[in-house]
């Protein structure tokens, strides 16, 4: 018994010895001789392994040549100091924490993922798709070309989680082959760029990406796998120490560039701002106009530039005249401006306090209809589809709770198409598509809804989340089901039939697609009210066919959550056209 001790004990100062060797802040490690100053593209900039360096100055000058729009990354460097040292004017400590999993200990999870699969990136279609995640997180895009033309197949892994049913890319995560990049021995590997969409309906994608990536290296022989996180990124820092990372005292160091300005600059003054006035106020910024923000919980603040000040909330300027607010804000008046402009609307009656009759004859004249306060936002209020005098008149009573003058029309089947237009032109068009969940087998709709809600506020700043309500019971009602379900796995459900961003709904770009009817009458509709910047909003079958109704047209739409369309730069460009860049200006008049 004491001789099994004594072995326990010298293998566990052993181990020790091992890791203070190979994580301790000691020389490079060992390195095939042509891995000398080695560093990779990787599309979005460099991945420079900075214990192939023998000394900080050539390490540096590598960091110099970062190209424009970039971000070179400058990893497992054991000595940061005297690195900042050598050029404090241009690099920073990124501030994050590097994490290693030994892949000898890994094991692999019983529980499969349903929903969804983990796969190879393998056409452009992929790689563009990738982009747009890439953009909504605020990352740098690849070239699409990149994947085919000039990365090594041997040293990169990039993987996609693709929807099953829709076939649609949920998330990807980008690996490094270390031995493969640049020889080295210990045979160690890396993972970057985990990124799941915002609109993904399904959990866990996060974790299978990275395990699927962890079980390809380990196939390989590699050794470890090496990440780098954000200090404050609480939710990743949870599931990396969930797979068995731990904490290894390697640092990051990074070019002080423009897209890197938030992590070196400190905490901007704006933070509590919400993503809609926050996405303007960082484009202001950008190009040097000078911002104050004169209340932030409202979302006000001031934009100068030169001898001009405008005084905007989020998407609503002074260029945006009182009259166009007051239409605006008014469905009825709305739907009679846009009418006369020969944009096509549903048929639609505003009912009085004792209209019962009337109301029941344009049920009966229609079949299904919708409910909404003549005055109201952000999706408050309204009711879908409703096919019963008894679910009329339930909805006209909440509606009444929010405006004393309620509008009844039409419910006209097809998808919600909202049409971004800024200086009378569309520069976006997204698809905004109702809220739903997808079974596990397990758990009731209810849980379901909370889980969903909690991704959705995560991620768009705490501005989308799913009530749970009398609309959202009468919804899954009317397809057999209720808050206590528990819905099989894979099967999905609709709980709301709205689509409105702040109650749930997804937004999904379709820019390049929409069909030439559709923009026309987005425009007339905005020339109508004379309305400089606007959110309207059509049903539509498809936004590659002419057919659609107009729904409503919203004063202050959010610019958030449209990438990669530049929203927010072309309504700085309205406000002050003389700091739009000069390449973007010259390439506007050819």
């Amino acid at each position: 018994m004491a001789e099994k001790k004594r072995r326990q004990a010298k293998a566990a100062f052993d181990h020790r010895l091992r890791r203070m060797r190979d994580q301790g802040l000691k020389p490079p490690l060992e390195f095939d001789e042509a891995g000398t100053n080695a560093a990779i593209d990787c599309g979005w900039g460099k991945l420079i392994f900075a214990e192939t360096f023998e000394n900080p100055e050539e390490l540096t000058a590598t960091l110099r040549e970062e190209g424009p729009d970039r971000r070179d990354i400058a990893f497992h460097v054991r000595d940061p100091h005297v690195l900042l040292a050598t050029a404090p004017q241009e690099l920073f400590l990124d501030p994050s924490h590097t994490y290693r999993l030994n892949l000898s200990t890994y094991r692999p999870s019983r529980r499969a993922h349903k929903g969804f699969h983990v796969r190879r990136l393998a056409t452009e279609r992929d790689a563009m798709a990738v982009n747009v995640i890439y953009q909504t997180r605020g990352m740098v895009p690849v070239p699409p070309d990149f994947f085919w033309s000039r990365r090594s197949a041997l040293a990169i892994t990039v993987l996609v989680a693709e929807d099953a049913e829709t076939g649609e890319i949920l998330g990807t995560v980008y690996g490094i082959d270390h031995r493969r990049a640049f020889g080295d021995t210990s045979n160690g590997s890396s993972l970057w760029c985990l990124a799941v969409s915002p609109q993904a309906p399904h959990g866990g994608i996060g974790e299978a990406l990275v395990r699927h990536l962890i079980e390809q290296f380990k196939a390989r022989g590699c050794a470890y796998l090496d990440l780098s996180v954000m200090h404050d990124n609480e939710q990743a820092i949870a599931l990396y120490e969930k797979l068995g990372f731990e904490r290894v005292p390697f640092f990051t160091v990074k070019r002080k560039n423009p897209i890197n300005e938030k992590f070196y600059a400190g905490p901007a003054t704006e933070e509590d701002l919400n993503p809609y006035a926050q996405i303007i106020v960082n484009e202001a910024r950008r190009r040097g106009i000078h911002v104050e923000v004169t209340d932030a919980e409202g979302g006000f603040f001031r934009l100068t530039y030169g001898g001009r000040s405008i005084q905007c909330r989020e998407s609503l300027s002074e260029f945006t005249t009182g009259v166009a607010v007051s239409i605006c804000d008014d469905k009825a008046v709305t739907r009679r401006v846009v009418s006369k402009a020969g944009v096509l609307v549903p048929d639609q009656i505003e009912i009085g306090a004792n209209e019962e009759e009337s109301v029941r004859a344009f049920l009966e004249k229609h079949g299904s209809l919708v409910v909404k306060p003549a005055r109201g936002e952000q999706g408050r209020g309204v009711a879908i589809d409703l096919k019963t005098m008894d679910e009329v008149t339930e909805a006209i009573t909440t509606a009444r709770t929010l405006c004393d003058r309620v509008i009844i029309e039409e419910f006209v089947t097809g998808n919600d198409l909202r049409l971004v237009v800024i200086d009378y032109r569309v520069v976006a068009a997204a698809m905004r598509r109702p809220p739903l969940v997808v079974g596990d087998g397990r758990s009731t709709i209810a849980e379901l809804i909370a889980r969903q809600s909690r991704r959705r506020e995560a991620a768009t700043g705490g501005e989308s989340s799913i009530p749970v309500d009398g609309e959202t019971e009468r919804c899954l009602a009317s397809t057999g089901l209720s808050l206590d379900t528990v819905l099989e796995q894979g099967r999905d459900a609709i709980v709301r039939r709205s689509a409105n961003l702040h109650t749930g709904g997804t937004i999904h770009d379709v820019t390049g697609e929409v069909h030439p009817t559709l923009i026309e009458a987005a425009i007339n509709a905005a020339r109508a009210i004379e309305i400089p910047v606007t959110g309207i909003d059509l049903m539509v079958q498809s936004p590659r066919e002419p057919d659609y109704r107009f729904i409503e047209a919203n004063e202050r739409p959010g610019l958030a959550n449209h990438e990669p369309q530049p929203t927010a730069e072309r309504f700085v460009d309205l406000l002050f056209p003389l700091s739009i860049p000069q390449a973007a200006r010259e390439a506007r008049r050819k």
